[in-house]
């Protein structure tokens, strides 16, 4: 097997993010609870809608990365939360708990010199471990960029 250690270690980096964009916690962190449901004038999604889409995609590609066993959710609506507020203030923790505990699971896979970075897996349609790092880390840093604009459109982007 190629010595590969410097591409993981620089996948787990661009998975972190905070290189070239906003990281996920600095677009999370003191989010006032008050203004997660609200969408800006101008603009699809609110922070809540974001969020969960960033948890429930990422854990599908995580999910998928394990086994052949997983079923993706239903394209698109399953991917998005039924409404633009939580039901409870505390799920927004839930939701951030959650998409840290996954992207760790992830990074850890990345890490591991036993996962083949370029094996196609068994299942699904050429997809290998580096594609998936390189789509969560696409994917996340995208939605991360729409949460930063929701919080400057809603006024409450640190300064």
């Amino acid at each position: 097997m190629p010595n590969d250690t410097a591409l993981r270690e620089h996948l787990v980096k661009l998975l972190e993010g905070g290189s070239a964009h906003a990281t996920f916690d600095s677009a999370v962190s003191k989010f006032p609870p008050d203004r997660i449901g609200v969408r800006p004038k101008g603009m699809p999604y609110s922070a809540w809608e974001l969020l969960e889409h960033i948890r429930i995609a990422q854990e599908d590609i995580l999910r998928f990365s394990i086994s052949a066993e997983h079923e993706s959710p239903k394209w698109p609506e399953a991917y998005w939360p039924a409404s633009p507020a939580p039901e409870k203030q505390s799920h927004w923790a839930r939701s951030v708990k959650a998409i840290r505990k996954d992207l760790a699971e992830f990074q850890a896979l990345v890490r591991d010199p036993k996962q083949d970075l370029y094996r196609k897996f068994a299942w699904g349609d050429g997809q290998t471990l580096l594609r998936e790092a390189l789509l969560i880390a696409d994917h996340n840093s995208y939605h991360i960029g729409q949460l930063v604009l929701v919080r400057r459109l809603l006024g409450v982007w640190p300064k």
